[in-house]
Formats: structure tokens, sequence, C-alpha cells
């Protein structure tokens, strides 16, 4: 992130508990504007639990969190009318066509009625859809769904979106295809916080953060962790491996 450019999310401390269980561990981190900034870590790490504080879904336990400037505990309802949002199982209605589908969304996230058609268009062309508006969203496969429901994420022109897991269960390619879309939407300033168990997703990333145990043990850009092995043709899986073990030796 430019050090001159105000972050458009920024947490601090941020904790999250479930009783005894610790999901987020006192997180610090701000992300900047037009930045693709990647959560990795394996399941259970607290990446989509830290999302869905970001998104207003879930309170912190303590800490604190404030994207695009308004506070998540305080004004969840302003941060929800603010963003976009795509969890993993891509929030689509399989009994609908594409083209209602699109017609929802645009009515949940308020899309004023004489922009919806302009919208719709976007979403069918940046999906790869436009032949295909009148076939029910079911019969679609993953990839197709997946940038379906990433253009439903983005109908009221979000300056942030939040993609939980985005890329789970889709084949290689659909999910090449789907990060050359995420490029675009990065250049054109949005934002976009993507969590993925992926480590060749990780590479896409501007920066990384690697999560464990509700920890952030690793932040970065790509570049920067596999220099910090110290070992030509280190990986972001080296990263990820040695990150790991280096925190489950200090546990000890």
């Amino acid at each position: 992130m430019n050090g001159t450019e105000q972050p458009t999310v920024v947490l601090q401390d941020l904790t999250k508990r479930f009783g005894s269980f610790t999901a987020v561990d006192q997180v610090t981190l701000s992300v900047g504007r037009g930045e693709i900034f990647g959560f990795l870590g394996p399941n259970g790490a607290g990446k989509s639990t830290t999302i869905r504080i970001l998104c207003g879904l879930l309170a912190p336990t303590s800490g604190k969190a404030s994207v695009l400037g308004f506070d998540v505990a305080r004004e969840p309802e302003r941060v929800k009318a603010s963003i976009g949002y795509m969890s993993q199982k891509f929030s689509l209605y399989d009994d609908l066509t594409v083209e209602e589908n699109i017609g929802f969304f645009a009515g949940v996230y308020g899309v004023p009625r004489e922009h919806r058609k302009a919208r719709e268009e976007y979403v069918l062309s940046m999906a790869g859809l436009v032949e295909r508006r009148a076939d029910m969203t079911r019969l679609l496969a993953g990839g197709w769904k997946q940038r379906l429901a990433l253009g439903c994420a983005v109908l009221h022109e979000p300056p942030i979106v939040f993609l939980d897991e985005p890329t789970s269960g889709v084949d290689p390619i659909a999910r090449r295809g789907f990060w050359d879309t995420i490029y675009e939407m990065a250049a054109s300033g949005r934002t976009v916080f993507v969590s993925t168990h992926y480590m060749d997703e990780a590479e896409y990333c501007h920066r990384v953060a690697l999560m464990y145990r509700g920890r952030v043990i690793a932040l970065g850009t790509p570049q920067e962790l596999k220099q910090s092995l110290g070992r030509p043709g280190a990986t972001m899986e080296d990263v990820f491996v040695e990150s790991i073990e280096r925190e489950e030796a200090s546990a000890q």
C-alpha cells in the first residue's frame, strides 16, 4: 500500500472468540485502494471469520476494524451497503434464470432502476453469459456460476469487494479467468480482499497475509515473503510450510 494513501480497510488487534475458542487473534493490518489483498491459510485458520467481521456480519469480541471509514462494530449496516461480498457458496439462486438472479441482486443492492439495464448488460458481458441469460442458473458449470456471482456482488459498483474462498472447487482454467477479472477490477481502483487456500493464487495478489490458528504469521508481497526464506527458487508453498513450522516450534 502506498504510504500516502488512505487505507480502505484497517484492522487493529481484531479478535473474535466463540466461547473458549479464539478464531481471530489480535490481527492488525491495513489495505489500500486498488489493492488485491490475499488472506492465505488452511481451512480453519480464521480467514472466513475475519472477512465476515469486515462485512458487518459478525461483531468482533475486541479490537477495532473499519471499512471505508465505517466502524464494523458500530456501523455494520453502513458497511454492508458500501461493499460487495461473495461467499464460498456463490450466493446464487439455482431456481432462477441468470437474468432473474441479476435482477434480484440489483434490487437487493438498491441499484437505481434507470441504471439496472446497463448494469445487467455489464454483468452478462463480464460473465460471458450474454447468450445464456435465459438459462436456469443450476445448469451452469462452476466457472460460469462463479463469474455470475462476482458480477452480482459488484452490481452496485462498490469501491471494495470481499471474496471468501471464491475459487474453491473450480477448475484451474476457470480460476485463471476469474483472476483476470479481479485484475481488471483492481485496475479500475476497486479494492479486492480475497481469501484462498490455493498457494498459486497468492502469487496473483499485491500483498498477502498468511493466517494460521487465527493469527497473521507472515505479511508482505509474494516476492518479499519468498525472499525472506533466503534461498533462490523458493515458492509460496515453501513460505507457507516454513512459516507454520516456525509458528509450531515457537509454541512448544
